[in-house]
Parts: C-alpha cells; structure tokens; sequence
C-alpha cells in the first residue's frame, strides 16, 4: 500500500489521536439523535467508522493519501491488518460506504434497516477501537 501510495507514513501523535477518538464518540452520539433525518444520522454514523478506522491506521504508523481517490475504502479494508477486524465484518463496513456513496452522490435515502446496521457497527467498532488502542498503544490513549 505504501508503494502505490494508497497510504503513506504516519508518526503517531498522543493529542491528535484522542482528539480524534472523542470526535468519534460525539459522532456516534449525534448519530443516536432521533430529531434529526435518518439520513444524517447515518452519516454521523459512517463517521464514527471512518474515524475509527482512521485511528487504528494512525496508531500503526501509517494514514490513507487523502488526494487520491478512494481513501475511505482503503481505510475500511486496512481494518483487518491494522486492529485485527475479522474480515466478515470489514464486508459489512465496506457495504456501509457503498450505501454512503450512494446517498451522498446520487441522493438515494437511507432505510432505517441500514441506519441501525450502521449505528450497531459503529458503537461495536468504536468499543473495539478503545479496547486495541488500550492493549497495544497505551501510550497513545491518555485518559481518552
């Protein structure tokens, strides 16, 4: 990945990192705000997952090359090798930025089956992102 230039060398920094982890977690509890459209409570949802998959991407060493086309998918595939995501999950996750694409792009609207999918995979990626950052980079959590 790093040869294509799909990801590029990261140092890992303590306060952009937890920084970045509490913007998940406030992204997951907008998510959760029932006032607002389904459609952008999934997107505050995708959110979390993209930070997520961010963090453990920063924690390893390395981030997505953000200039080039298809950053977020690069993100959501690196999950299994960077925090260990089984790969059944990542397909899931990978179907959730299909259904972002396509609302954000083409308007289609989110059902509220596919809001819930990504409400629960967000909280469940979200756990397991503090859980990996606590056994593998404590140095780089704090007190997040």
């Amino acid at each position: 990945m790093l040869a294509i230039k799909r990801l590029l060398a990261h140092t890992p920094d303590a306060a952009a990192l937890q920084k970045l982890l509490l913007a998940a977690r406030r992204n997951l509890d907008d998510a959760s705000v029932t006032a607002i459209s389904t459609d952008n409570r999934f997107d505050a949802a995708y959110k979390c997952l993209m930070q997520c998959a961010m963090l453990g991407l920063w924690a390893s060493g390395y981030r997505t090359a953000t200039s080039q086309p298809g950053h977020h998918q690069t993100a959501i595939q690196c999950l299994t090798l960077s925090m260990g995501v089984p790969v059944q999950t990542v397909i899931v996750l990978d179907a959730l930025r299909k259904q972002r694409n396509l609302s954000d792009y083409e308007g289609d609207p989110i059902s509220g089956a596919t809001l819930a999918s990504c409400l629960d995979e967000a909280g469940k990626l979200l756990s397991h992102t503090k859980r990996w950052l606590r056994d593998h980079h404590p140095d780089l959590l704090g007190d997040a």
